[in-house]
């Protein structure tokens, strides 16, 4: 088992940024960052892999947002910049430890309990 702990999340006007941290209590083989409105489905935001790096991201976030990773504390980082009011959600990061991973929240066996983001314009 895996647990996840976020923080970070947190109100801001429009244009301004916030950083959301997500802590696994163990190794992790893939974290994402997902995002949730009420009365629509969860969003994949981005996504990293731990071993190489590689990240990924949904096209309405590239160019403001960055996700990266520190492997030595199991935490990975989403950096969101120019902050719209439709980036408003809860945020929630989730894991996995072996392949599947990808832009699906269904797919991560491991999720975290979700940190709200309000951005007013």
């Amino acid at each position: 088992q895996v647990q996840l702990v976020e923080s970070g999340g947190g109100s801001v006007r429009a244009g301004g940024s916030l950083r959301l941290s997500c802590t696994a209590s163990g190794y992790t083989f893939c974290m994402a960052w997902f995002r949730q409105v009420p009365g629509k489905e969860r969003e994949g935001v981005a996504g990293i892999y731990s071993d190489d790096g590689e990240t990924y991201y949904a096209d309405s976030v590239k160019g403001r947002f960055t996700i990266s990773r520190d492997n030595a504390k199991n935490t990975d980082y989403l950096q969101m910049d120019s902050l719209k009011p439709e980036d408003s959600a809860v945020y929630y990061c989730a894991a996995q430890i072996r392949p599947p991973c990808g832009r699906l929240a269904d797919v991560y066996k491991f999720h975290g309990q979700g940190t709200q983001v309000t951005v007013s314009s």
